[in-house]
């Protein structure tokens, strides 16, 4: 059953404009009775125009907002006057009824009203609130719901067959709710729920027990029934299903960015398990879109893959895999031909959703948000199945229907709202020695690009922190952190597989990790000279190995870049295995450039010097070991460093960030096996 969430001791402290927003996070708190970014509420309040004469007007959200999080300055305010004359009209094209309404605003600067602005306006009542309840929408998309509408609230619905939302909708509806004095709510067909109230309070708990009504019916209809036809396959292991996961994800990552590149998720929790497991799940998931909230973001039905997990091999579901998303692009596109007019423009032909018995739930989108959204409106999905199939049969939006609702410019214009895409938009770079100052700035760097980063260091905390102060700046897991120690194999796999089911797959690596030990030759220990090697060669070795191998079965190229040092081409003073171990990374550097070539897949090094600033290297001893090998005091060393460079600088973490944004992005496209130095100028380290 929902919950209801009124509080009165908040409520009673707040009117007008406040307590619509109040209302209106209170129902976008549940996604079970409003679609992320769906639904649309309303409230006529009494306002002072730039005259300072009462006015009536109507507040509704803003087009391309979310009811769960907006805040005031996401609802466009309406004169009511000269909206409702157009109650009188027979029709009016969405494109009209957008410019009529765009002279109705009290204050240009609100967003663009909500697409089913005229709904509000035509119903006679102060608080009006449109949802997508799972209950509601189970009985609205069962092709007997009329019917069991009738059992639940006798005469007090109003029945809407389906119509796309527009000038048509918002007038059928209000007349069916003034030919039906005792109407309390109204069903849209394979649509959603339509609800109102005197007050804040009173409309938002008529919702909650409309909806609460409906679950109790359908609860009580499903006790004795199998959900979904009851099982075909049992689910797999839980370890077997992550070790599954990350082995096809880039592999359906490859597959799903040929022409843009695409991050992928995944879900396996009981409910989605429930369904791909099912008898019935093959069938329903073929049925299309529960309503249109949910067909924009998942489009029209997922890709199944009719894989049995108990029996088939894992390299036959790759298979089934290839031959699955060949089959739906070819689909798509026809579905496409069939149904375009004059000025429709083709959207990737390929699947939102991805179903697989035994396994789960597999999501696309250009960002992590875009394929949790899609995620979480499948489970919305699921939902409503499960719902509607107590009741009767499940029915959905017919092909004309869906291609209307996909294709339609009013919400293609809600889709427009994201900003543009950047350089690194769509991708995801791997940091290593993360945490650390040119690891922090390099993951900003990349962020504030469009990238999606993963932190991965041996010292988790830092990593973590690092995280969430990025996700709190830039939205929920845009950086993700992993605890890594370079040196040791097994932990270097893991990072990467975690990395995997995080985001589908990497195309940034930037090998960064590092230490220092500086000493007198003849003094250099086995631990030292071991050390050195273990963290800058080895260590390099093992991430840059498991990235190739993870870029080249993505197959959409990638790029490389290792930070070495100044030290890699200039013998540096008692730093011997320092110097030596950062001279074989970038050799190593240049190896891999030359076998990732033939796949796209692009290796550079940049070549510090003296980035102190930030640094858990310098913080270390070999600040003072440094110091000393140059006869001055710690607090001495950066001005020495910067007298000696030829541009009389400090080189910091950002240069070095930048230079490595340069590398990975596409105006470094046709460079690889370089090495740029960003050392302020050291003659005696320049490349001969």
């Amino acid at each position: 059953m929902v919950e209801n969430k009124w509080k009165d001791d908040i409520s009673t402290q707040i009117d007008g404009l406040s307590s619509l927003v109040y209302r209106s996070n209170l129902l976008g708190s549940d996604r079970s009775v409003v679609n992320i970014g769906g639904g649309n509420t309303s409230s006529k309040t009494v306002e002072k125009d730039f005259k300072g004469e009462d006015i009536e007007v109507m507040w509704v959200k803003g087009s391309g907002s979310d009811l769960a999080t907006m805040k005031a300055d996401n609802f466009t305010g309406l004169k009511l006057a000269d909206i409702q004359p157009l109650m009188e009209r027979e029709d009016m094209t969405d494109e009209e009824m957008v410019e009529y309404l765009s002279h109705c605003m009290i204050d240009a600067k609100h967003p663009r009203s909500s697409i089913e602005t005229l709904l509000h306006a035509f119903l006679p009542f102060k608080q009006v609130d449109h949802t997508h309840p799972d209950a509601i929408i189970s009985i609205a998309c069962a092709d007997n719901g009329k019917e069991i509408a009738e059992q639940i609230y006798g005469n007090k619905f109003v029945w809407v067959p389906y119509i796309r939302p527009g000038f048509k909708l918002s007038r059928m509806i209000a007349e069916g709710v003034k030919n039906n004095p005792d109407a309390e709510l109204v069903i849209m067909e394979k649509h959603g729920l339509v609800t109102w109230g005197e007050t804040s309070k009173e409309s938002y708990n008529k919702t909650i027990d409309i909806i609460n009504q409906a679950e109790a019916y359908i609860t009580q209809q499903a006790s004795n029934q199998s959900i979904f036809g009851g099982s075909k396959y049992e689910p797999l292991p839980e370890a077997y299903r992550k070790e599954l996961f990350a082995d096809i994800m880039p592999f359906i990552r490859g597959q799903v960015s040929k022409d843009k590149k695409m991050l992928v998720t995944y879900n396996d929790d009981a409910s989605v398990l429930e369904f791909v497991n099912s008898k019935q799940a093959k069938e329903l998931s073929q049925v299309g879109a529960a309503c249109p909230d949910h067909l924009v973001h998942t489009k029209r039905t997922p890709l199944f893959i009719d894989w049995d997990p108990q029996s088939e091999t894992q390299e036959a579901l790759k298979e089934k895999i290839t031959a699955g998303l060949s089959a739906y692009k070819e689909a798509y596109i026809a579905y496409f031909e069939r149904n375009k007019t004059d000025g429709d423009q083709l959207v990737e032909p390929l699947p939102r959703i991805i179903l697989i018995p035994g396994l789960g739930m597999l999501n696309t989108g250009k960002s992590w948000t875009a394929a949790n959204i899609s995620e979480q409106l499948y489970h919305r999905a699921i939902a409503v199945m499960a719902g509607t199939c107590s009741l009767g049969n499940f029915v959905s939006l017919n092909e004309a229907e869906s291609y209307a609702v996909e294709y339609w410019p009013l919400e293609l214009y809600k889709l427009s709202l994201a900003p543009a895409e950047k350089e690194f938009s769509r991708q995801v770079a791997f940091v290593t020695g993360g945490a650390g100052g040119i690891g922090t700035a390099t993951t900003y760097r990349l962020i504030n690009d469009g990238a999606h980063v993963v932190i991965a260091d041996i010292n988790m905390d830092g990593a973590e922190k690092l995280a969430n102060e990025v996700n709190e700046q830039y939205g929920a897991n845009r950086a993700f952190a992993v605890q890594m120690d370079v040196t040791k194999e097994e932990e270097v796999k893991q990072a990467i597989q975690d990395s995997v089911r995080k985001y589908g797959g990497i195309d940034i690596l930037v090998n960064n990790a590092g230490l220092a030990s500086s000493s007198p030759f003849e003094e250099t220990t086995m631990e030292q000279w071991n050390l050195n090697m273990n963290v800058l060669v080895t260590g390099y070795f093992l991430v840059a190995r498991e990235v190739f191998k993870l870029l080249k079965e993505q197959d959409i190229g990638g790029n490389m870049v290792f930070i070495g040092s100044k030290n890699s081409i200039y013998a540096g003073k008692n730093a011997a295995a320092y110097s030596t171990a950062k001279a074989a990374e970038v050799h190593l550097a240049r190896t891999i450039a030359a076998d990732g070539g033939p796949f796209g897949i692009r290796v550079n090094s940049i070549l510090p010097d003296a980035v102190i600033r930030g640094s858990k290297i310098w913080d270390s001893s070999w600040k003072k070991e440094r110091a000393s090998s140059y006869g001055i005091g710690t607090d001495d060393l950066e001005e020495h460093y910067r007298k000696r460079t030829i541009l009389n600088v400090n080189i910091l973490p950002d240069d070095i960030a930048e230079s490595i944004a340069f590398l990975a992005s596409s105006k470094a496209a046709k460079t690889t096996g370089c090495m740029v130095t960003v050392d302020g100028g050291v003659a005696a380290a320049f490349t001969r």
